[in-house]
């Protein structure tokens, strides 16, 4: 019996091929394939002399034979017809496809992406897997050595199956690179979203909800790269807070630290150090930061860890650890350890589910803000850099959001409220005496001038917010009578 190898991934081929010939079958080939397989010196028939048809148009035709294509999709039943044919069946097929994804991530031309569609690759491994009955269609490297094991105690229905589903997967996947690039389009008539299972959950959001964690094939996020130093595994609602707070802590260039409880920051804040940055973010918030998630975008260092010791938290994302750092860590076994290698920047797809559909858009990953100050008195310098950075947080809050801040620290935050001037006082509340001088920032504009005149009872100084409301005026002149610098950045942060 034949086995058929056609591999662009050479990984584990000449372990695998001798495992092959150990169990009896003969080796046919193809191009790099054949040629890899015969410089180790193992016994190699090429496909053209099973077909006896050359390769044709710069080997474009190669395996599209009904030699190989009946040898392959030949039913147990129809073997008596096969050999009529003088044909001998293929039992196992090893076929990756040429690199189409990554042709066209390193940015080549239209006609070397073509190039790069494989057109027999998919027929015989659809082919196989259409007959795995009485074929293995392996197209992954690593089911090599599932598949020899499999082929010396006889292969279950069950494994075959599981081979079959993978393959076609594996080419619904390619088809979906190849098509997805040929429209050229952000939002093509035809989106294909190819998903791939990295690991299944102990439970959603809640425990009787089921989960799993899926990569999407051809995209690469921070988290999905992170290693996990110690610790539990993460969990779903793990997995949602660590995004929110690498995403915000990846907003700034400074030492940064970032709290999160259920997507929403609670304590944001600067600091010279790690440490620095992390008391004050504990400090802005000290009860909700609890059971929260951290994120540095600076190494943790011990004095960082020592502190991070005394308050009970789910999981620490940064960039790295001191060994200092893991030492007083390790203390707290279940507190998980993210190690990050790279900042979340960039824009991608958001996508959001509705039953029956989805909404595709661009994320609110950019921040083309123009500021323009719209009263009488213009923010001082410290002002600016606390009113950017209040900007820089309400964008990661959920809507309607109010951010109040003073010297690179949130103060207050008011989160997803149904109108504005309840975040608001939810916000100032929270600050208390501490607003007297800071600055608030809003995500949207304020319909009415209440969350000025709320703003300057608790002493704000300045105010962000995009400006754009027909009552833009009422709030200037509320902002005027009482002596606060307000900023309009022309840009709204909606978060739903």
């Amino acid at each position: 019996m034949w086995a058929l190898l056609s591999v662009s991934d050479k990984r584990g081929l000449l372990d695998f091929a001798r495992g092959l010939l150990e169990l009896g079958f003969r080796l046919l080939a193809t191009g790099g394939t054949y040629k890899a397989l015969k410089e180790a010196g193992l016994p190699v028939t090429y496909i053209s002399e099973f077909t006896g048809f050359p390769e044709v148009l710069e080997g474009r035709v190669k395996t599209l034979h009904p030699k190989v294509h009946a040898a392959l999709l030949a039913r147990p039943d129809q073997e008596a017809e096969l050999k009529a044919l003088g044909l001998e069946r293929i039992g196992v097929l090893a076929v990756n496809l040429y690199p189409f994804r990554e042709t066209v991530a390193r940015g080549a031309s239209f006609a070397e992406a073509l190039e790069q569609i494989d057109i027999g690759g998919p027929a015989m491994l659809r082919a196989a897997a259409k007959n795995h009955q009485a074929v293995l269609p392996v197209c992954d490297p690593e089911d090599y050595p599932k598949v020899l094991e499999a082929l010396r105690t006889g292969p279950t229905p069950e494994f075959r199956r599981a081979l079959a589903r993978k393959a076609f997967a594996h080419t619904a996947a390619y088809d979906a690179a190849i098509a997805e690039w040929l429209s050229g389009e952000k939002f093509p008539e035809a989106k294909f979203l190819v998903l791939k299972r990295e690991a299944p959950l102990r439970y959603g959001e809640n425990p009787h909800q089921e989960a799993a964690l899926y990569r999407v094939v051809g995209e690469e996020g921070p988290l999905l790269a992170a290693r996990v130093l110690q610790g539990k595994a993460m969990s779903f609602n793990n997995y949602l807070d660590a995004e929110a707070a690498w995403n915000l802590v990846s907003e700034f260039a400074e030492p940064a630290c970032v709290a999160v409880k259920h997507q929403n920051p609670c304590g944001v804040a600067l600091g010279e150090s790690p440490l620095e940055a992390y008391r004050k973010a504990h400090a802005a918030d000290p009860v909700s930061i609890f059971g929260g998630i951290v994120a540095f975008n600076r190494p943790v260092d011990g004095p960082t860890a020592e502190a991070l010791g005394g308050v009970f938290l789910e999981v620490v994302l940064a960039p790295g650890f001191s060994e200092e750092a893991l030492a007083l860590l390790s203390r707290k076994k279940n507190l998980r350890l993210l190690e990050v290698p790279f900042p979340a920047q960039g824009p991608y797809l958001d996508l959001r589910r509705l039953r029956g559909g989805v909404l595709l858009q661009d994320a609110d990953t950019q921040d083309p803000i123009d500021p323009k100050v719209v009263t009488r008195k213009a923010p001082e310098e410290a002002c600016w850099r606390d009113l950017l950075f209040a900007w820089k947080v309400v964008k990661h809050v959920r809507s309607n959001a109010i951010v109040v801040a003073k010297e690179g620290q949130t103060l207050g935050i008011g989160v997803g409220q149904t109108n504005r001037l309840a975040a608001a006082q939810h916000a100032l509340a929270a600050a208390g005496e501490k607003a007297r001088g800071a600055v608030l920032a809003s995500d949207a504009f304020f319909p009415f001038d209440d969350v000025v005149r709320l703003a300057a009872s608790y002493g704000i100084a300045a105010i962000i917010q995009p400006g754009g409301s027909v009552r833009d005026e009422d709030s200037i002149k509320a902002a005027d009578e009482a002596g606060i610098a307000m900023v309009f950045t022309g840009v709204r942060h909606f978060r739903h």
